[in-house]
């Protein structure tokens, strides 16, 4: 292209604008600044919701029954005989001596709540993946945050 006697091309390094260079400089601060806004969103979404878990599996972790039921947080057909049967220290998923949360996500089909899973161990300290037969022995357990109170139950199917 020609613009009078000089030959204009892409990457001419002709003199800008003070303006639109202070402009694109804003535009810039600005999109970096939402970008790393939702990079912080997306890191710490379900924050409430781990926390919740992690409050509760130390409670079960440590055989405090009474406090694990308390933080669950059940409905009324949901007695602490039927809750110690599940995280008791002869219940179903005992013994658990240490866990670790996996992943907290919000179902595919959404809902009001977000699915926390965690791998739970019979272990202490948690089993590295390299020690094979200490590991296998994990089991992974999905866990139900209701995030309008924070209480806790098994996902619906």
């Amino acid at each position: 292209m020609r613009r009078g006697d000089t030959l204009v091309d892409l990457l001419s390094s002709s003199a800008e604008e003070p303006k639109s260079k202070a402009l694109r400089y804003v535009i810039s601060a600005v999109a970096l600044v939402l970008l790393m806004a939702g990079g912080l969103w997306y890191l710490l979404r379900y924050t409430t919701e781990k926390h919740t878990v992690e409050r509760f599996m130390n409670a079960v972790v440590a055989g405090d029954s009474q406090q694990a039921y308390q933080i669950w947080r059940p409905h009324p057909g949901f007695s602490l005989q039927d809750f110690v049967s599940f995280w008791g220290p002869n219940g179903y998923y005992s013994p658990i001596k240490s866990y670790r949360i996996e992943t907290a996500e919000v179902p595919p089909k959404g809902g009001s709540g977000v699915v926390v899973v965690i791998e739970i161990s019979a272990y202490t300290p948690f089993p590295k993946p390299e020690e094979t037969v200490k590991s296998a022995q994990n089991r992974e357990v999905e866990l139900w945050v209701e995030r309008s109170d924070q209480s806790l139950s098994f996902p619906p199917p």
